[in-house]
Formats: C-alpha cells, structure tokens, sequence
C-alpha cells in the first residue's frame, strides 16, 4: 500500500501556506485572508512551476550585503538601525537614545531595489525650515539648530506589489432623452445592463515595512518616481542609515488590498460613460496574484518630543515632499489670544473716548 503525498500551495499574494476550507470549497490563506479557487491555483502553479531560489551567481551579492553592513540595537525603543562598515551609528533617529553595535545583519534583508537621495543634507534643512517658518505657535527649539541637527537621511524599506486583479461590476445605466414636439414635452429613459468582468493589473501599489514609522506619514509623502529605481548596490548605504523590515509580506497586504481595490474602482468607474446615469447593482474585487519587491526609499526623517509625545517628520529624498504635523505650544497661543484681547479692548476704550 503506498501514501498519497499531499500537494502544498503557496498563497499567490503572500506566500503563506494554503488550506482547503471546507466552507467555501477553495484554498485560502490565514494570513492575508486571500481566497482561491482549487483550479486556479492549479493552472497558476502550472504556469509557474519554477521556485526562487538562491543560486551561486545570487549567493555572493547576499554574502556582500551580510559582511559589509552592521546592526545598531537601541535597548530603548527596539529599533534596530543599519549602517555601511564605514558608518557609525550613535543614537537612534526614533527615540534619540544610545544605540550598541550588536553584530551583522542577514542576508534576507538584502533589498531588491533602492531609488537613490536626491535631494542632500543641505537642501532638506532649507526645506524643512522654510515649511517649519509657516507653522505658527509650535515650541521655542523645535526651530533650533540642536533640533535639527536629529535629521537623519534613512533608507525605509518598503514593498512594492504588483497586483493581478479580478474584478466583476454589474450595474444599471440610464439614458434620457428629453424633447418638444407641437405643446407636448417627451421624455424617453432607456436602461442597458452595464457589465465589467475582466483582470485589471495594478503595479507599484506600496506599503512601508517599519512598524516605527507612521503608515498615513509615508503615504504622505508619496508619490516616488519608480523610474528611477536601480537594483541595489551597496554604495547606495554610504553616508546614510536604513531600517530592516518588521512587518511581513502577510501583515501589510490588508493595505495592500485596500488600495488596489481603490484602484481598481477607479480603473473600472472611468470605463463607464455615456449615461444619464449609473446604478450599480455588485460590485466584486479579488486579486488573483501579487508579485512582490523588497526596496529601500530615501526619506530624511526626524522626530521630536513634546509632552510626552513623540511627533514624526518626513521628507521624500527623491522629490522633496514634506509631512508631518507640528507640536502646538499651547502657551504661546494662549498668550497671542490673550494680546490680541487686550488689543481690542484697548481700541475699543479709545473709540469711546473719540465719540465722547
């Protein structure tokens, strides 16, 4: 009697294992929560049968990547910063505590791609001040020299999904035509069925994989022009830090999923036109397939402490676009508030004494 040797699938999107749920009849992922049909996945495995593996030409540029950078641990925040052998790091760009030198980084947290700094060191000051000069009523030394000092040019490392999306949209579509003839008014309504149902490709959807850093401050600070993305060298660390990932393929693909759908809304709603108007009745997005690339983006990233809280800054290396939300120096706007009261009281009292 011989066994059956199960068949294991990975998650198209994530990865992950793939099991048989009974409820729905298809193979589905616990991580991402993506759902397949069994021949789909079958036909995809088909097609793509060949795994990514290590070969000897890829092994010595993983090798170069381990032996040549170092891991600063901060003991406070948990952050763990990489730097080139020539680099030293001696705080942390999120806590600005110490941080220890503690050994070599692997080999899996060598990036696919990198998009360069653009903009330098020099350049990014200039920019922050001119945008900080605009804000009022934040703190004294928020503008201070010492503060900005804490900038920090840092490679974030992001994915990048290349999403393959099923979509099916079934809707109403009404055409009115209103005319006159002799003393009557017409008018005539005709409905068609509106039907989109076919595979949308959405590329270059990201999501950033440092939990440290705010999500919504990234996102603010796209776009970054892909265009110029090179496969990464490690020339690109030198001058600069970079974070390893901490959030996985599986844990940032609910965003993931979130905006390709919004973009596949998009692509579909523009493909309707020449109605009165549309009434959609379903509407249904699934993605099929997600190809990923672990990059590094260039930010220049400073945080600053303020009663007990800690506010984050980002400026886009590539294009120079600045987020963030400064602290509010409640004093200073209670003081402004109180002289501008004290201002109209006074004009107030000498327009009295003008009527007098």
């Amino acid at each position: 009697m011989s066994n059956i040797e199960p068949v294991q699938y990975k998650c198209p999107n994530c990865n992950a294992e793939l099991k048989f749920n009974p409820e729905n009849q298809e193979l589905s992922c616990d991580y991402c929560g993506s759902s397949f049909p069994l021949e789909e996945v079958k036909e995809l495995y088909g097609e793509n049968s060949e795994s990514e593996t290590v070969t000897e030409e890829t092994a010595p540029e993983s090798d170069e990547f381990s032996e040549h950078t170092n891991v600063y641990h901060c003991a406070s925040c948990g952050a763990d910063i990489i730097a080139d052998e020539g680099q030293t790091a001696l705080f942390c760009y999120y806590c600005h505590n110490p941080v220890i030198l503690s050994g070599k980084i692997t080999g899996e947290y060598k990036p696919d791609k990198v998009i360069g700094f653009k903009i330098k060191r020099e350049q990014a000051l200039e920019m922050f001040k001119k945008w900080c000069w605009s804000k009022k009523f934040v703190p004294k030394d928020f503008r201070t020299e010492q503060q900005l000092e804490k900038m920090t040019g840092l490679y974030v490392p992001f994915w990048i999904a290349d999403c393959r999306v099923q979509a099916d949209y079934h809707g109403i579509g009404k055409r009115v035509r209103s005319w006159t003839s002799g003393e009557y008014n017409y008018t005539e309504t005709t409905e068609f069925m509106v039907v989109r149902d076919g595979e949308i490709d959405i590329k270059g959807v990201p999501a950033d994989g440092e939990s440290k850093i705010d999500d919504l401050l990234m996102e603010s600070i796209e776009p970054f022009d892909y265009k110029e993305m090179k496969n990464f060298d490690m020339t690109y660390l030198s001058g600069f830090f970079a974070d390893r990932y901490d959030v996985g393929k599986s844990e940032v693909f609910p965003r993931i999923r979130e905006r390709v759908n919004d973009a596949s809304k998009r692509v579909i709603y523009e493909s309707i036109s020449g109605y009165t108007s549309v009434v959609k009745t379903s509407e249904n997005y699934r993605i099929k397939q997600t190809d990923w690339k672990y990059i590094m983006l260039p930010v220049w990233f400073m945080t600053y402490s303020y009663n007990e809280k800690v506010y984050e800054f980002a400026l886009n290396g590539q294009t120079g676009k600045i987020a963030g939300t400064p602290p509010l120096d409640v004093n200073r706007l209670r003081l402004f508030c109180l002289l501008i009261g004290i201002a109209v009281t006074i004009l107030g009292y000498i327009g009295g004494l003008l009527l007098l």
